[in-house]
């Protein structure tokens, strides 16, 4: 490396691809005349351009004919140090003969700029304008590889609450299942000995109503205890889905249907661990919005399995979404939901129409060769059997 720049000025960090020490000078004089101070590197073969790539350099200037080399050899070896990953470097293709056809190539393969040797003048110029433009498209992949980190610990941090609140959801379920439940159950033991002892009809009347009001209460806790932690899941996904469009119907009075198809799913199919969970509370959330919202008076739930990719379609005949809806800027459900797929590899389309709305979640189950190998998310294994069962 020689030269050296003066106390406060920028020094450009020049690689230059020329087997002439004339014409090196000539370049190097012409920089120097356009008001940049140079620190330069002149080498003349292959091995020695790759071995200076890498450094870090900010400009490469290079000849277009080289001893077994050229000009454009060198900047597709450039060009491929960027694509894996290295940052822009601004080339500028000097020649002493270059055809038009030659300068477009080299244009279009990503050079800043060609000049002809006896034609330097304005080399100082386009040296400054190639190293703003490659100031400013390395300050925007800087900002772009931020953005995706950024993303990335975002959808990271989605993926942790969401395990945090199946595992609180857990929690509480055991809860109310060994106290609540346990103290409620006690509760109508003890209330049904008192009607069948008492002597009063009066009593024997009260005591029949607290074991209807203890008796809700341990339906409305079961209930609660389903929506927390689908124990309904060990029975399998298709049985869980028949559960909630059976319940949800009772409940909300709208027509709710459950449609099944393994297409080519092989026989006994596991489901990787946390699957059945996400596809559950995607129905869960999807038939949730129907009754809030939807003004449907009929849903279908659509579970399918076809190509190693698990689909699970929530259909309804509702009033459909406006933009205005999906554009909310708190409409966390439809967020949560594309969060709560990505843990699994999935992920979830939604469309929407004045003849209704439909949710589609997509989990792939097999590697991208169709290997026939599962696929497993990114949920912790889940007590909740992942079997595939038909019923």
């Amino acid at each position: 490396m020689k030269g050296h720049a003066p106390p406060g000025q920028r020094a450009i960090r020049l690689l230059h691809l020329e087997d002439s020490e004339l014409d090196h000078a000539l370049v190097l004089a012409h920089l120097r005349r356009g008001g940049l101070q140079v620190q330069e590197l002149r080498i003349e073969s292959r091995a020695e351009f790759e071995a200076a790539l890498e450094s870090n350099w900010d400009l490469v200037i290079s000849d277009f004919h080289l001893p077994g080399f050229s000009g454009l050899e060198a900047l597709q070896m450039l060009r491929q140090r960027e694509a894996d990953g290295a940052e822009p470097v601004p080339f500028i293709l000097v020649s002493g003969q270059i055809g038009e056809d030659t300068a477009v190539e080299a244009m279009r393969n990503g050079a800043a700029d060609y000049l002809l040797k006896n034609h330097l003048s304005r080399l100082g110029v386009a040296a400054e304008h190639a190293m703003a433009a490659s100031d400013t498209l390395r300050a925007r992949i800087r900002a772009d590889r931020e953005l995706q980190a950024s993303r990335r610990r975002l959808s990271e941090l989605a993926q942790h609450l969401q395990t945090s609140v199946e595992a609180e959801r857990h929690a509480i379920a055991r809860e109310i299942h060994d106290d609540v439940g346990g103290s409620l159950t006690a509760l109508k033991f003890e209330l049904d000995w008192i009607r069948r002892h008492a002597a009063s009809s009066d009593v024997q009347q009260r005591a029949v109503s607290a074991l209807e009001t203890v008796s809700h209460a341990i339906e409305a806790s079961q209930r609660i205890m389903q929506n927390l932690r689908p124990a309904i899941l060990e029975q399998g996904l298709v049985a869980a889905l028949q559960w909630m469009t059976i319940s949800f119907e009772k409940r909300t009075g709208i027509l709710c249907e459950l449609r099944t198809t393994e297409g080519r799913a092989p026989e006994g199919l596991q489901l990787p661990a946390g699957v059945p969970l996400v596809a559950y509370r995607t129905a869960q959330e999807a038939l949730t919005n129907v009754s809030k919202h939807a003004e449907a008076t009929r849903v279908v739930v659509d579970l399918s399995l076809t190509g190693g990719v698990l689909s699970l379609e929530v259909s309804d005949n509702g009033r459909g979404l406006g933009q205005a809806d999906l554009a909310k800027a708190r409409s966390f459900g439809i967020r949560g939901l594309h969060e709560r797929a990505s843990t699994v590899g999935g992920w979830v389309d939604l469309s929407s129409s004045a003849a209704g709305t439909s949710l589609i979640l997509s989990v792939p189950l097999q590697d991208p060769d169709d290997s026939g190998n599962t696929v497993h998310g990114g949920l912790p294994d889940d007590p909740e059997t992942a079997e595939w069962t038909t019923h």
